[in-house]
């Protein structure tokens, strides 16, 4: 092999089973940081070594699936994925290099057959604290794998750095449903719990201001 054959291999990125760079997502966290600086709590929350849905509120223009998903890898050391990459080239062989997944139950099911963590939005919403409906096929898949299911709650404001995320335990339904009830209710439950979470949230008052615009 010539030095040039070895210098083009090193340059490759080395991509796993979903397309996902490392080196990409450590730009991306170091960039992340530039935006945001954000305070986490919960994150003993997650399940040490296996699969687990991170169900975070999301508010229009924020970002937030993918602040949350850096900030969580950040502190566990684990690969996270985010729900959210488009079908739209270039774009989206870029989103999937830092981690993204498409909306879609079936991939969102192979990853955490894999063990992963994954984050997905609820439904965008205008207001930073209320929680928009929470997608039931992913909470399908996750229910599929016996993967627990969490909410995060997320403030962020676009005018300032500071962001808040809080982890919450796993949600589990009063009783195991069969069928599609399964899924809706649990979905229901989780959005509920968010919902009670962002009312509790502190931060900065300017927040609500602004997601309330």
């Amino acid at each position: 092999m010539t030095q040039a054959e070895a210098k083009v291999i090193r340059l490759r990125p080395e991509l796993d089973d979903w397309g996902r760079d490392d080196t990409a997502v450590q730009v991306a966290n170091a960039l992340a940081l530039l935006r945001w600086s954000v305070s986490l709590g919960g994150a003993a929350h997650l399940p040490a070594g296996r699969p687990a849905l991170v169900v975070t509120s999301s508010r229009l223009f924020a970002q937030t699936v993918p602040m949350v998903a850096w900030a969580l890898q950040r502190q566990c050391g684990r690969t996270v994925r985010f729900v959210g990459r488009p079908d739209v080239a270039p774009l989206g062989q870029f989103v999937q290099r830092l981690g993204g997944l498409r909306a879609d139950a079936a991939e969102v099911a192979g990853a955490l057959s894999h063990g992963e963590i994954v984050v997905v939005g609820t439904q965008t919403v205008r207001q930073t604290r209320r929680a928009g409906a929470v997608p039931e096929d992913m909470v399908a898949a996750a229910m599929k794998f016996g993967a627990p299911v969490l909410p995060a709650a997320a403030v962020s404001s676009p005018l300032s750095r500071s962001a808040r995320v809080e982890l919450g335990a796993p949600v589990r339904a009063p009783q195991q449903r069969r069928g599609p009830l399964g899924p809706l209710e649990l979905a229901e439950l989780v959005r509920r719990r968010l919902q009670g979470m962002l009312d509790e949230l502190g931060g900065i008052a300017v927040l609500d201001l602004i997601g309330d615009a």
